[in-house]
């Protein structure tokens, strides 16, 4: 096992766009735009764990590049009354691709919003039957030549 070797390959720049979704109770949700999330307020924490985790791509898949990351950008947005939308855009100027980046960001970013809003999520038997994660997927690739 190794990783790919792109030593011949031309530095370009690269860029990925993934996104995710997260369905919670509406009155999650409600708490969400609210401002009444008691660990604070989920949708900003997620910007900012998406953005590190972007960074932290290749420590946390075994095989990914390490690679000099130019832009991070996360959205997160409130699509229904049950759904909060990631979107995260990853740049680079570099021998690979940032898709894995874009994905992580999205996923993680997702993952913070399940865990500061979990304790609103539990059914009378302390499951959670209504949170789902989901769709996270890449959106766009771009690659061009310098």
């Amino acid at each position: 096992m190794s990783m790919v070797d792109i030593t011949s390959k031309a530095e370009t720049f690269r860029e990925a766009t993934a996104k995710g979704r997260i369905r919670l109770r509406a009155e999650t949700v409600k708490r969400i735009i609210e401002g009444k999330v008691e660990k604070g307020d989920p949708i900003s924490a997620a910007k900012i764990a998406g953005i590190l985790a972007a960074k932290n791509t290749s420590n946390i898949i075994p095989l990914c590049h390490p690679i000099p990351l130019t832009n991070i950008r996360v959205d997160v947005r409130v699509s229904d009354s049950n759904t909060v939308e990631v979107e995260s855009t990853v740049k680079t100027r570099a021998q690979t691709g940032v898709e894995m980046e874009a994905l992580v960001a999205t996923a993680v970013a997702l993952l913070t919003i399940w865990d500061m809003t979990k304790q609103y999520e539990k059914d009378s038997e302390g499951q959670y039957p209504y949170t789902i994660v989901s769709d996270i997927h890449v959106v766009r690739k771009v690659k061009k030549s310098l």
